[in-house]
């Protein structure tokens, strides 16, 4: 009776499982296959090396054996306006031309010994030491060629081959050196030849550069061909045809005046007296007449 029993709970359970089981539907899998992950190759950015050429920290100009500039050249710019080379408001007080009968290779803006200076752009110290009439300078050499230079310093306060970011510290104003009273000599320097800086930047408050991209003529780096005491007349060149066509002298007759000098009649017409008696087939101590006719020669 016993055996009957454990036999028919045994069949019980055989269906109840069947039935449980009855519920377990197939699932379909579908097998995606993956691919391999692909390999990337680490990515370089090439960093211009602003040190690669004439990089003498002891020379203030080191292109001084290089090959002359051509021109019209394009300067350009990844920024709009520069960092104020003082925190103060900027007062020129001498400019890019003749001064005294000598070339002023840039300018001066006023300012008290001890009035911290900055560097204009990114770049790296090309030179930081005395030399003679630029007293303490520190030339900062930036990515797009220009160096830039801060004459008369009272201390330093980087070194040679800092980097430094636009804006940086990089000294107290002064009077040392060959300066008349405390203030910023400021030059602008492309591979060695001096440019009128007021030609590529503004200097108000706005920190201004005329043009990311800028077409500059020799006329822009002859300190002779202007004068010191007042602002030449700017016209940025913002292409190459422009610049090419400003390379055309223009012509115009000045008739002498009582009173009138070659260098009053130079100053008159901004341009040089040498310009002059060349153009006039004249000496500088030629005798002028009342009435006679001066050949004006000069760039647009």
């Amino acid at each position: 009776m016993r055996v009957v029993f454990c036999f028919v709970f045994f069949l019980i359970g055989v269906q109840l499982n069947a039935q449980k089981y009855d519920f377990l539907q197939p699932i379909e899998i579908d097998i995606v296959e993956v691919p391999e992950p692909t390999k990337v190759d680490s990515i370089h950015i090439e960093q211009k090396d602003i040190k690669g050429e004439y990089w003498i920290s002891t020379v203030y100009n080191p292109y001084k054996y290089a090959e002359d500039l051509k021109f019209p050249l394009q300067l350009t710019f990844e920024d709009s306006t520069y960092a104020s080379p003082i925190g103060i408001k900027k007062v020129i007080t001498s400019r890019y031309g003749r001064r005294r009968g000598r070339a002023h290779k840039g300018i001066d803006i006023d300012l008290i010994t001890g009035d911290s200076i900055y560097s204009m752009f990114d770049g790296v110290v090309r030179m930081a030491r005395y030399t003679r009439g630029h007293g303490r300078t520190v030339v900062v050499r930036h990515y797009n060629g220009l160096e830039t230079v801060y004459a008369h310093l009272s201390k330093y306060g980087v070194k040679e081959n800092d980097t430094v970011a636009k804006g940086a510290y990089l000294g107290k104003g002064g009077i040392s050196g060959n300066a008349r009273g405390s203030h910023l000599h400021l030059v602008v320097n492309y591979k060695g030849v001096s440019i009128n800086p007021e030609y590529i930047f503004k200097f108000d408050e706005n920190n201004a550069i005329r043009a990311k991209e800028i077409w500059l003529t020799k006329k822009w780096t002859q300190p002779l061909a202007h004068s010191s005491k007042r602002q030449s007349k700017i016209k940025p060149l913002l292409s190459e045809e422009d610049a090419i066509a400003s390379l055309k002298k223009l012509r115009s007759i000045y008739i002498v005046k009582p009173g009138d000098t070659l260098s009053r009649i130079s100053k008159r017409n901004d341009v040089t007296i040498t310009s002059l008696c060349k153009v006039n087939t004249i000496k500088r101590n030629s005798v002028l007449r009342i009435g006679q006719q001066l050949v004006i020669e000069k760039y647009p």
